[in-house]
């Protein structure tokens, strides 16, 4: 683990605060008139997921977390676990549903995702900004029911329920956005 200053802090890295990780959100340099320098920061809870901030002063010296990502494709599930193979090393990981939180509703086999480790321990992953899926199951657009923009409930292969134009019907692929899980366009 690294010891850093506070002007090294940047957005995107991940901080050991409290034997908890908090990747930065946001941060502030502040040089007030009067007084001491200091660093406002948004901090989100990489296991959690809550966000907090804290105020550092510019002398302080704060522990960066080493953060690995490994490059994986999605195999099959097993159980509780959904199982992916490292794309360099060809071992397959398992990783718990608890771990995936949302993603799991856009894992496909064959599906790549980025497993984020800290000491060997899956604190998340990261997804392509969208995925095709294949709708499992809708009801039929109305014949003469043109209403624009109008939507309807499709459920995808992988569970996920997303809302699509009426036009798009049962066996069709289409592309979900995978930050907002939005119908984006067909495929």
């Amino acid at each position: 683990m690294a010891a850093i200053s506070t002007s090294d802090i940047k957005n995107g890295i991940t901080l050991v605060i409290e034997n908890n990780l908090f990747t930065v959100i946001e941060f502030q340099h502040v040089k007030p008139g009067k007084g001491g320098a200091f660093v406002r920061t948004k901090l989100r809870n990489s296991r959690t997921g809550a966000v907090i901030e804290r105020t550092y002063r510019s002398d302080e010296r704060l522990e960066q977390a080493i953060i690995d990502k490994r490059d994986t494709q999605y195999l099959y599930r097993d159980g509780d676990d959904y199982v992916f193979m490292d794309q360099s090393t060809y071992d397959q990981v398992p990783v718990s549903s608890k771990n995936l939180g949302e993603a799991a509703n856009f894992l496909t086999e064959t599906g790549k995702a980025m497993l984020i480790l800290y000491n060997d321990e899956i604190i998340g992953v990261e997804l392509p900004a969208s995925v095709e899926l294949v709708i499992a199951e809708t009801e039929p657009g109305v014949q003469g029911d043109r209403v624009s923009g109008a939507r309807k409930p499709a459920t995808l292969e992988t569970g996920l329920v997303v809302q699509v134009p009426l036009f798009v019907g049962p066996g069709e692929t289409i592309k979900v956005d995978t930050r907002t899980g939005e119908y984006m366009t067909r495929a």
